[in-house]
């Protein structure tokens, strides 16, 4: 099965989306200064939507991604990254309330531990997790990542009302 990979160079660094022949199966930071992997007219319909999707969140105006992906995990962590994406665009839930959502209250590391493991980033918005003290608590990307991420959502909401 092919591979495909594209670099985004997003305001906050480059984001390399991974597909197959029919979904994106990671979004993640990339930690390196330069794009390595262009964007090629051949690739399948669902990478160039998945990367216009970027375009257009990070130029404010998409707030809920809508590509094809596959994350592979176990069927609590599926149940976690499932229940990240009813986060409204420009809210923030804590573990607790994710560990509700799954009714799994007592679950509140094991939620902390799937959302780290989180591989589509942005798109399932892990960087909307925060502590139940109102504190920004850690995210794979990098703390002043989820902190832009978390503005630049409150800036378009705010702009949209």
């Amino acid at each position: 099965m092919n591979k495909y990979k594209i670099d985004y160079q997003s305001p906050i660094g480059i984001i390399e989306i991974t597909g197959t022949e029919k979904v994106i199966t990671s979004v993640l930071f990339a930690d390196r200064e330069k794009v390595e992997y262009g964007f090629y007219e051949d690739f399948p319909e669902f990478m160039k939507m998945c990367y216009q999707q970027f375009e257009a969140y990070f130029a404010g105006n998409l707030q809920s991604f809508r590509f094809p992906y596959e994350v592979k995990g176990t069927a609590f962590q599926k149940d976690v990254w499932t229940a990240l994406t009813t986060i409204p665009f420009a809210q923030t839930a804590s573990y607790l309330d994710i560990a509700k959502a799954i009714d799994n209250h007592k679950a509140i590391r094991a939620v902390g531990s799937a959302n780290s493991k989180n591989q589509i980033s942005i798109a399932v918005p892990c960087h909307r997790i925060i502590g139940s003290n109102g504190k920004l608590t850690g995210y794979a990307g990098g703390l002043w990542r989820k902190k832009w991420l978390l503005e630049h959502e409150a800036r378009i909401a705010a702009a949209n009302k």
